[in-house]
């Protein structure tokens, strides 16, 4: 290794500017999907039953999103300052620079945007993600950060999360991950559930299910809060501190969560108060078919041929 201006140099790599993570982009795309054919559709479903499913289907879809897409999420626990502070090692220089801290269910993102961005005659951008997930080496992704020369800043913040820190964070928020993720699933199966049973004649079983999606969902907030609430140690970058709340995933999925259960609240209480706005909402409003059902409906039989015999206008009733 050679010295440059006498300071170590950086390793070479590729800086990435901030943005979604890809699965999460993956889950939008799809569910933007199925509700643009659903879209397309629309026009051909006639009456009043093309807004009730209109609200039915779009309700349902911003359910079933919003609960994959926070699983993938950096946005649960968030925080960010500008500061003036050292930019590399072995180096007395500093530089002022905006700092973010994104915490995820499955890692922690850091970014790093010199204001102004070129500084140092550098391109101060970084975008870097740390994961605990199943499967993953959060320290050592962090060595790896340490030989790519990433930061001051990076790795302090990055430094504050791996297993080996006093300050606890790395066993605090990857079991709030991972609880919360768990609970996240089964909310998403539920929700499944729901729109199979609420697609059948038992909307009951459905209202009890949309129940069941909202309770997991808050459990699942719950999980997270309960378990990242302890005491944390301070986060100084420069002479600034870095402080951190709740983030975007965090308050909507307690809002879908609250959602879901004046849903199921609605359709339970429909089903014993208004059944029957509760099947015209659902399109189950065919009188003929419900009556048949119950074996009340007259079943009349007319055939041309009586004509043809001196029989006029016959007809045959029966009850089924």
């Amino acid at each position: 290794m050679t010295l440059w201006d006498g300071e170590l140099p950086f390793y070479p790599q590729s800086r990435r500017a901030a943005g979604f993570s890809v699965p999460l982009l993956i889950v939008i795309v799809v569910f933007l999907s199925l509700a643009a054919s659903f879209l397309l559709i629309l026009p051909g479903i006639r009456g009043h039953s093309r807004w009730f499913w209109l609200v039915r289907v779009l309700l349902s879809l911003f359910i079933g999103t919003e609960i994959v897409a926070v699983n993938f999420s950096a946005e649960w626990s968030v925080g960010s300052v500008n500061t003036n502070t050292s930019y590399k090692a072995f180096s007395a220089a500093r530089v002022g620079a905006y700092v973010g801290l994104h915490v995820g269910l499955e890692g922690v993102n850091i970014t790093l945007t010199g204001t102004p961005v070129q500084q140092l005659n550098e391109t101060i951008d970084y975008n870097e993600q740390f994961t605990w997930r199943l499967g993953e080496d959060y320290a050592e992704e962090y060595r790896e950060a340490l030989e790519r020369g990433l930061p001051d800043p990076v790795l302090y913040l990055a430094e504050k999360f791996t297993p080996s820190s006093p300050c606890g964070l790395y066993r605090q928020y990857r079991m709030a991950g991972h609880y919360a993720s768990a609970m996240l699933w089964v909310a998403f199966c539920l929700w499944l559930l729901s729109n199979v049973l609420l697609s059948m004649p038992v909307p009951l079983y459905g209202g009890l299910a949309l129940l069941a999606t909202g309770a997991f969902a808050l459990f699942s907030v719950l999980a997270f809060v309960s378990i990242s609430s302890a005491p944390l140690c301070p986060l100084h970058l420069g002479s600034s501190a870095l402080t951190s709340h709740y983030g975007a995933a965090f308050w909507v999925t307690l809002a879908t969560g609250v959602l879901c259960l004046l849903l199921g609240g609605a359709v339970v209480g429909l089903h014993y108060a208004r059944p029957r706005a509760l099947r015209t909402f659902l399109d189950r409003s065919d009188k003929n078919c419900g009556n048949q059902a119950r074996g009340d409906s007259p079943l009349n039989l007319n055939h041309p041929l009586y004509k043809q015999f001196g029989v006029s206008e016959s007809t045959i009733s029966t009850k089924l």
